[in-house]
């Protein structure tokens, strides 16, 4: 006789057809979620890296000594018995050395039809430690971070609020919006496909600047801006305040806004 886990499997394999066949994602009545919940001491110069999928991955900076992650894992099925079993199933793995902690969310294995679920991450790290973030179909942002950041979205965008670190930005078919403090001298470095970047500066900035889009425009607003190099709608190269920490910004389909801090979105 079957067990009842694989029982109640095999009736949710059925109701999980006839949603398919008959009716969308957005009429599931069954939700749960659950925690997944971690801290870890990586001293300075350590790293923690995330790789994830269909969620968020949000990022804050504070001043402590330990990187506080929390998984929000969701799930929505037929009903709310249904959607307990699928959040059972979303796995997370995590491999932790001493100066390095590597999550990444390894999904639901096997074919699922007419149910949704997503992993949410909420992560508080130390300013002296390196963020890698890595997520598909879903939006990184960050804030109040001096750390070092390289955060990667495919099907989604980037989002910095008060950022100090040198950053590395990318993402395929989303936008990236930066708002700067500073700028160090490792410098910042944003790219992507299929969607706009909008990068705001201090006024008083030393940097110098690479900023260029194949269809779209480079605009420069509120900043002191000395143009030097191959100008055009769609490049502009020049310094910021007689020029200091590199900034390359580049686009494929989409505008580009170098602006001030105090520069209106």
């Amino acid at each position: 006789m079957p067990s009842i886990s694989a029982t109640r499997l095999g009736t949710l394999v059925l109701a999980l057809l006839a949603i398919g066949c008959h009716g969308s994602v957005g009429e599931l009545a069954g939700r749960a979620s659950d925690e997944w919940v971690r801290s870890y001491n990586l001293g300075p110069d350590g790293e923690i890296a995330i790789t994830a999928s269909n969620g968020t991955i949000d990022l804050e900076g504070y001043d402590g000594s330990t990187v506080e992650v929390r998984a929000e894992r969701t799930a929505r099925a037929v009903d709310d018995e249904a959607a307990r079993e699928l959040v059972s199933r979303i796995a997370i793995n995590e491999e932790v050395a001493s100066t390095r902690a590597t999550i990444r969310t390894e999904g639901i294995s096997g074919i699922l039809i007419g149910v949704s679920y997503q992993v949410k991450y909420h992560v508080r790290a130390p300013h002296s430690v390196i963020a890698r973030l890595r997520l598909t179909n879903g939006v990184i942002s960050a804030k109040a971070f001096s750390g070092q950041l390289i955060a990667n979205s495919t099907n989604g965008g980037v989002v910095g609020q008060d950022l100090s670190g040198r950053l590395e930005a990318r993402s395929t078919n989303g936008e990236i919006r930066i708002t700067m403090t500073g700028v160090p001298a490792g410098g910042v470095s944003i790219q992507t496909t299929n969607g706009r970047v909008d990068l705001a500066l201090p006024d008083t900035v030393k940097a110098d600047l690479s900023a260029e889009c194949r269809n779209g425009s480079v605009t420069v607003e509120g900043l002191p801006f000395e143009a030097f190099g191959e100008q055009s709608r769609r490049i502009a190269n020049g310094r910021l305040n007689g020029g200091g920490a590199p900034i390359e910004v580049r686009t494929t389909n989409g505008a580009v806004r170098v602006r001030s801090r105090s520069t209106e979105l």
